[in-house]
């Protein structure tokens, strides 16, 4: 297929934050439920995930994006009335609007036949499936249940300790028989049959051949992401290579994906048709580890030419940055990184490591501090407190002093 152009790394880059929200200040008022709605259009998803050593997962993205906002405007969108957003495995477990489900409907069927999920649900939809089933009946009769609610439902603990119980209910959602009401107590899903809980209009949307659905995905990988390459548009929605298949063709024959090269970039890249090059990216932001981004570490390097990994399940002794290291955007470039935790108990924000990255700007170490305060503010918490771990630990320990940001 013909080049459209060819690009400089620094404008894939620009392309890439504009794409994602990320290339202009933060709004400067009070953060209303159109802002949010906003990033949601433009992000698509938000990834959930159990580790809440700072903040949940899924709101970090909207802080980095539109600072300091209420979180309970997404609670509301996602568990309350009216429902914008529903749960369901996207890139990994996510926050969707509403107007996907029925482009993962394909997934739904697959996870009915017992294909492409856990090897420990496969069960449910073949030998145990009526234990699945006597659970969905339950849930019909009864109403809104979680795992807890259920007798014998304690398992050893870690998914791979799941239950049966527990095990049949995700199966069940996975194949889109029952979905998420609400989350209560320790962040614990609460289930429902999808009749009560989203929308009659949303149910009734018709539902697209896979081939098709998997098309509209791609699409909407594009424009979330700006510029990618074929395993960039793959990954966001976790599809597989058969799926994209012919779909990025038909999208390229259409005008909505134009291929370009970008200089570096050892495989063929394509720039969604509305997508922006902003002659500048103002702003920044610190960056979650599950942040659409640089969730896919591989281009995460690829824009930014740093190594950023998940340290969480390296061993202490063998750590570089830290446990839940976020980077530190500023304009276009990733310009630090720190360790953070919420200390709740005695209201803190702690910087376990903070860490500079080669050739960053004058005043790094100032908006970084400025950040971090920004964060504890958001977070409810007094005060920010620097350790001595790391390349840059001392200079922004005087910052956040200066700043009046420190106990």
């Amino acid at each position: 297929m013909p080049i459209k152009e060819t690009l400089s790394v620094a404008e894939a880059r620009r392309i890439a934050l504009a794409a994602q929200g990320l290339g202009s200040e933060r709004p400067a008022v009070e953060i209303r439920a159109s802002h949010l709605d906003r990033v949601i259009s433009r992000v698509q998803l938000h990834q959930i995930d159990s580790v809440n050593i700072l903040a949940r997962a899924h709101y970090l993205p909207i802080f980095s994006r539109l600072g300091t906002y209420p979180r309970e405007l997404l609670d509301r969108n996602a568990w309350g009335k009216p429902r914008k957003l529903f749960e369901y495995w996207a890139h990994e477990a996510s926050l969707l609007p509403l107007d996907l489900h029925p482009l993962l409907r394909w997934r739904m069927a697959q996870a009915e036949r017992g294909e492409r999920i856990w090897k420990g649900l496969e069960p449910f939809a073949h030998e145990k499936r009526h234990e699945a089933e006597a659970l969905l009946r339950r849930i019909e009769t009864e109403g809104s249940l979680a795992a807890s609610d259920i007798a014998g439902s304690r398992g050893t603990g870690g998914w791979w300790g799941w239950s049966d119980t527990k095990c049949a209910l995700e199966w069940l959602f996975w194949a889109g028989r029952i979905t998420t009401a609400t989350r209560r107590g320790n962040f614990e899903r609460v289930y429902d049959i999808p009749e009560r809980v989203l929308p009659e209009s949303v149910l009734a949307l018709p539902t697209p051949e896979a081939p098709d659905a998997h098309r509209m995905l791609i699409e909407r990988s594009a424009a979330a992401l700006g510029i990618a390459t074929a395993a960039d548009l793959r990954a966001y929605f976790r599809l597989k290579p058969a799926d994209i298949e012919g779909r990025i063709v038909e999208l390229v024959e259409d005008g909505i994906l134009l291929p370009v090269r970008v200089a570096g970039w050892g495989q063929q890249a394509y720039r969604h048709h509305k997508a922006r090059l902003p002659r500048r990216i103002a702003g920044q932001a610190l960056l979650a580890p599950f942040d659409p981004l640089i969730w896919e570490r591989a281009r995460t390097e690829r824009l930014f030419g740093i190594r950023y990994r998940l340290e969480i399940y390296t061993p202490i002794e063998k750590r570089v940055h830290g446990y839940y290291v976020l980077p530190f955007l500023v304009g276009d470039q990733i310009v630090a990184r720190v360790d953070l935790k919420a200390d709740r108990r005695d209201a803190r924000l702690l910087v376990l490591n903070a860490h500079r990255e080669n050739d960053t700007p004058d005043q790094t170490v100032d908006r970084l501090a400025h950040e971090l305060r920004l964060m504890a503010t958001w977070l409810g918490l007094a005060e920010v407190v620097i350790g001595d771990r790391g390349t840059m630990a001392r200079e922004l320990a005087a910052a956040c002093a200066r700043l009046g940001a420190t106990g």
